[in-house]
């Protein structure tokens, strides 16, 4: 019975590590090199919000009915079973960028390798955007529930959606990304 309670000790230690790793990573802010000025961010967040209107049926009357939307483009999600994307953007409402954020998440699990993806968080209601705008560090699944649209039948995303208060799209290179997953995403307010 001894060797039953050792191992299960042994295994909790050795999982203790990558959690404690992966803790100190997600909490790390990453060096002012990395930082875009707040230009080269309005510019970016112009380019995903024409190329997400233009390429995903159905954006358009999203976009029209947000009170506000956030959009973080060219995240970078990187992995060796230890996985974190970041990315930098701006929360625009009524066509104006009006906050800069950055994204952060951590992941364990099977993963290699690197990609990058656009997400955009359209805020539907005036208290979703109120209570994201008074967080300065905002956390997808905990602070707000983010419902996250895929491709319907034929192509496009499903406008009945718009009944909930944060809807969030993440798109590649080849439109919508089937699976993805925003919960657990860390959005903190920049000073730019």
């Amino acid at each position: 019975m001894t060797g039953g309670i050792e191992m299960k000790t042994k295994l909790a230690g050795r999982m203790m590590l990558p959690i404690f790793v992966l803790m100190i990573i997600v909490n790390l802010p990453l060096p002012a090199a990395f930082a875009a000025t707040a230009k080269e961010i309005n510019v970016s967040v112009d380019v995903a919000l024409q190329r997400f209107a233009k390429e995903v049926k159905g954006a358009n009357e999203f976009l029209k009915a947000a009170k506000g939307i956030l959009v973080i483009p060219n995240v970078i999600q990187a992995g060796l079973i230890i996985g974190g994307d970041y990315g930098e953007g701006a929360l625009r409402i009524g066509g104006k960028n009006v906050d800069y954020y950055n994204m952060t998440a951590a992941s364990l699990g099977y993963q290699i390798g690197a990609q990058r993806k656009d997400v955009i968080l359209v805020l539907m209601d005036e208290a979703a955007l109120r209570k994201f705008r008074n967080s300065d560090n905002w956390q997808a699944g905990v602070d707000g529930t983010v419902t996250v649209m895929e491709y319907g039948a034929e192509g496009s995303v499903d406008t009945t959606k718009f009944k909930e208060p944060i809807i969030g799209f993440v798109f590649g290179q080849k439109g919508l990304m089937a699976g993805a997953m925003i919960k657990g995403s860390k959005f903190t307010k920049l000073k730019k």
